[in-house]
């Protein structure tokens, strides 16, 4: 029903009483139409929601629902794989939307990127905690101590189950997994693990005593005398004893032998070792050395041993720690076999703060470091790097890394934002985000995800909610590690220092041994009469005399000698072969 204000008493309204009436009729009739319309749009409301529901109970997928499964799509594999999370979009997760990594294309190595506090630690947590449950051993490096926890099964509460349901993970139960703890050196609270001076190679070496080029250049020159005076560099007293040695009067003449070499940079270098032992760097080179076969074990369950290193006493040289974890990939590169594509990898080696690896490198340590990452693929072994910014990792090696798992960036200055636009342009391209805006926009523990397909291709580009890992979200404490170190097997192969015949020593004796220019002899005087002695018929000489004083035989000898410990081949990053166990 319509009021019309003309229609009251039949005619226009004329007092002011008949226009008030009127005009409250039609106030009236207003009110009626809004509470109409609003009920309207209550209906309409609920039904949308019920449709919904219905939707969702059928299978049929919403407008939105249909962006995050096709998404998804693009993660669908045949065989195994390493979940990460569920599709978010528009700040709500779709756990029937997953992420995951097929565990083939882990050995095309990858990259965990993001700000302080977005939540890295716990994404490496929870890609150790799987490849672990799906055999697959891993190495990590444990910097801060956080990643202990992975030893033990996480705290059980609503918080974290709702935030396993809201990533497709409907059966999250806390889990402890198989670790084992080391430590750099014998300063530390783990199974100490060492490296000698040979096997590390002048390469890594000089990164660790932050040389330059030209020292570098000398100190690989060093090296080349010992390896092929035969002696052996195990330690730190051994390298310094060498250098001293030929800074030396008396190895002048050797100094000058290997050419290039000023006295001067021998100093710096020399120097320089005795500051590195002074942080702690004589508990760490030595023997017994690490054989990194010890870290390629299964538990009596099939889960792969997750092994994680800790500072030690080179906790002011944290340097130290992302160069030695190079030096034993470079050893698996060595001494693991050829394999290929396989259905899961043989290892998996995460590094932990990899801008340490990087910045300031040598272009030769740059070189080495590529070459690794490009050839152990097929050695079965895939390289995680972490760190801040996708731009602490060299274009080389960046361009190596198949999955990208990229936490919050900051932009709060101008390198920052230029930081951001390179990591913008690395992904591909998507209409879904603005990529820009979304990786500063991350909360902690979500991601922008694109990984390599089965097929080799890039996966359409994912804001990833992550799943919560199964063990323990923090540290178990001093005490706990150290007595889980002290349990292990491996304490009774690691645990006692050996310190055997090597370069110090030989040196020391050749200095013993010298001849002296002026002796005095202390000879008592003969006495006068003395019986003829017998007079000793002529012989020939013996048949071992014979065959030694034989050309042929003296030829072989010198051969023998010449390669029976003398020079060392050296390999990736001038790092030394090992004899085959």
């Amino acid at each position: 029903m319509t009021v019309d204000p003309n229609s009251a008493g039949g005619g226009v309204p004329s007092t002011p009483a008949e226009k008030a009436k009127a005009a409250k009729a039609v106030a009236l009739e207003a009110a009626r139409i809004a509470r109409e319309a609003a009920a309207a749009a209550d209906a309409a409301e609920k039904e949308a929601i019920d449709a919904e529901a219905a939707a969702g109970a059928t299978g049929t997928s919403s407008p939105t629902g249909g962006v995050t499964s096709s998404i998804a799509a693009g993660y669908a594999s045949h065989g195994a794989v390493l979940e990460l999370g569920s599709v978010m979009l528009d700040g709500v997760s779709d756990p029937s939307a997953r992420i995951a990594i097929p565990l083939a294309t882990l050995n095309r190595h990858g990259l965990v990127a993001g700000a302080t506090g977005t939540g890295k630690t716990k994404t490496l947590q929870g890609i150790a905690e799987q490849l672990s449950a799906a055999g697959v051993p891993v190495v990590m490096a444990d910097v801060k101590g956080d990643l202990s926890g992975l030893s033990v099964p996480g705290a059980d509460n609503e918080k974290i189950r709702s935030r396993a349901v809201d990533c497709g993970e409907s059966d999250w139960v806390p889990t402890g997994y198989p670790v084992e703890f080391l430590s750099l050196g014998t300063g530390g609270i783990g199974v100490p693990v060492r490296a000698t001076i040979t096997a590390f190679g002048p390469i890594l070496l000089s990164k660790v005593l932050e040389l330059n080029k030209t020292q570098e250049s000398t100190l690989g020159l060093i090296f080349h005398w010992a390896d092929k005076q035969g002696l052996a560099l195990l330690d730190l007293k051994d390298l310094r004893s060498v250098i001293t040695h030929l800074t030396s009067d008396e190895g002048k003449v050797d100094l000058k032998g290997i050419g290039g070499v000023s006295a001067a940079t021998a100093g710096v270098i020399l120097r320089e070792l005795v500051n590195l032992e002074a942080d702690g760097g004589d508990t760490f080179f030595g023997e017994p050395e690490l054989e990194t076969e010890d870290l390629l074990r299964v538990d009596g369950d099939g889960k792969g041993i997750v092994t994680l290193f800790e500072l030690g006493a080179q906790a002011s040289r944290p340097v130290m720690f992302s160069t030695f974890l190079m030096w034993v990939l470079a050893d698996l590169f060595q001494t693991l076999p050829e394999v290929g594509d396989i259905d899961k990898p043989k290892l998996v080696f995460i590094f932990d703060e990899a801008h340490l690896l990087f910045a300031d490198a040598s272009k030769a340590f740059l070189e080495q470091v590529e070459q690794t990452v490009k050839l152990i693929r097929s050695k079965g072994v895939g390289v995680i790097f972490c760190t801040q910014l996708p731009t602490d990792i060299p274009n080389e090696v960046l361009s190596q890394l198949g999955a990208r798992i990229q936490h919050a960036l900051r932009a709060f200055t101008p390198d920052d934002q230029k930081a951001l636009n390179k990591t913008v342009r690395t992904y591909p391209t998507t209409d879904v985000y603005d990529l820009e805006k979304a990786l500063t926009s991350l909360g902690t523990g979500e991601a922008i995800v694109t990984v390599l397909s089965e097929k080799g291709a890039p996966t359409p580009v994912a804001w990833t909610k992550i799943r919560p890992p199964r063990s323990l979200m923090d540290t178990i404490g001093n005490d706990a590690i150290s007595a889980s170190a002290s349990a292990s097997t491996l304490t009774s192969k690691y645990g006692a220092t050996i310190d055997r015949d090597s370069a110090y020593e030989r040196l020391q004796a050749r200095v013993s041994d010298a001849p002296n220019t002026d002796p005095v002899l202390d000879v008592p005087p003969l006495p006068v009469d003395l019986p003829d002695l017998p007079r000793e018929e002529p012989q020939g000489p013996s048949a071992a005399e014979r065959i030694m004083d034989n050309p042929a035989m003296k030829s072989f000898l010198r051969s023998a000698a010449s390669a029976a410990g003398r020079e060392i081949s050296r390999s990736i990053f001038g790092t030394g072969r090992r004899r085959k166990r």
